[in-house]
């Protein structure tokens, strides 16, 4: 499940920005924000395996870094991706290294996952130009790309420029739920 769980976890999260936390009326509007933290909760659903953890991510458009840990915060992977270099370390000490994040799942789990617009999508921004829903204060409800089923069920608020506070994404027989505890964001 640990290896699915990844899978999806690489396909869902694309950081290495040290970034201060910013109350929501002080950071900039979502469409110019270009590096991000956040902190969370990932749930992973495939057929009838299940899995969740914690997850830590720090994203700028050089570098992303994702930390994966269990219910007691002990480490279980960490995917690093920037300047031409993927790795995902796991805590039973394996290493997989690729150029990209899309060639590292297919190292990794035999298929390309399409990767480069997760970013985006945790922000409740389209990446590829899909289908879109919005809801009455103008943010995404929901999203259809790269095979994905994007819905966000939360923003942290009601503002226009909040951010995900809860989102569910399908695939397939594939559900993740992300709930995100807390952002910092930078232009």
């Amino acid at each position: 499940m640990l290896r699915s769980f990844l899978a999806v976890l690489i396909a869902l999260t694309a950081g290495c920005a040290v970034l201060e936390p910013a109350a929501p009326l002080d950071r900039p509007a979502r469409e110019s924000i270009e590096a991000f933290r956040l902190e969370g909760r990932i749930a992973v659903r495939r057929a009838d395996e299940r899995f969740s953890a914690g997850i830590a991510w720090r994203h700028d458009r050089q570098s992303d870094e994702i930390v994966v840990s269990g219910p007691l915060g002990q480490g279980l992977a960490r995917l690093t991706a920037g300047g031409g270099t993927a790795l995902l370390e796991t805590s039973d000490r394996k290493r997989y290294a690729a150029e990209d994040l899309e060639g590292l799942s297919e190292q990794v789990f035999g298929t390309r996952l399409p990767l480069s617009g997760l970013g985006r999508w945790v922000l409740g921004r389209t990446a590829f130009g899909g289908a879109a829903s919005v809801d009455a204060a103008g943010r995404l409800a929901g999203l259809s790309e790269q095979g994905w089923i994007i819905e966000y069920l939360r923003y942290e608020s009601e503002a226009a420029d909040a951010l995900p506070a809860l989102l569910q994404a399908r695939r397939g027989d594939v559900e993740v739920r992300l709930a995100i505890d807390s952002w910092a964001v930078a232009q």
